[in-house]
């Protein structure tokens, strides 16, 4: 894997785990020579993992719409900025030029990032893994939700095994790398 899109919160949460999973996330993916690739901002999680990333000698691409960039919010030191007209635009690049995806704790935008590519991956536009970093139990609802989602019969099993969950940054890339997607002539 050459660069990860890491989605996260514009916002710092309450809890300081949330910093820290994002600064030792941000050194895990340099210390892989691994880049970031990031919806450019400069607050809140977003701004903290692409602080440390660079402090750490990495490589940061972050792609944000023109209406945040007037607003202020953009990271003026990365690798590359990339400034685009819409939301939809700023996704497919960002999905683009990442071989896999990582959700931090984040809000409702970070939550729709994940779940677009995820539902891509099920339907087979692309074979990336997909993961949740947990971190202090933050998706342990979400993930519930999906296994009663199977449960309920609305998602296949194999498309719930498609999401890898865990805690540990690491082990967590460790196992997007070794990630199989399943196989099968029905997707959907």
């Amino acid at each position: 894997m050459k660069n990860i899109c890491v989605y996260c919160g514009s916002t710092p949460g309450k809890r300081t785990e949330y910093l820290e999973s994002a600064r030792t996330l941000a050194k895990e993916l340099v210390r892989r020579d691994i880049g970031l690739v990031y919806g450019g901002a400069s607050v809140g999680i977003m701004g903290e993992i692409a602080d440390t990333v660079l402090a750490s000698g990495g490589r940061v691409l972050g792609v944000i719409p023109q209406t945040l960039v007037d607003k202020e919010v953009s990271h003026h030191g990365l690798t590359e900025l990339k400034v685009v007209s819409s939301m939809h635009e700023r996704k497919a690049i960002m999905a683009d030029a990442a071989d896999g995806f990582i959700a931090l704790p984040g809000g409702l935008g970070t939550i729709e990032e994940l779940f677009e590519v995820l539902t891509w991956s099920q339907l087979g536009f692309h074979q990336k893994p997909c993961a949740l970093l947990n971190v202090n139990n933050y998706y342990d609802h979400l993930a519930l939700f999906l296994d009663h989602a199977v449960e309920e019969q609305f998602v296949k099993q194999p498309h719930r095994e498609m999401l890898l969950v865990g805690t540990n940054p690491k082990q967590l890339l460790d196992s997007m790398a070794a990630y199989k997607p399943p196989h099968g002539d029905k997707w959907i």
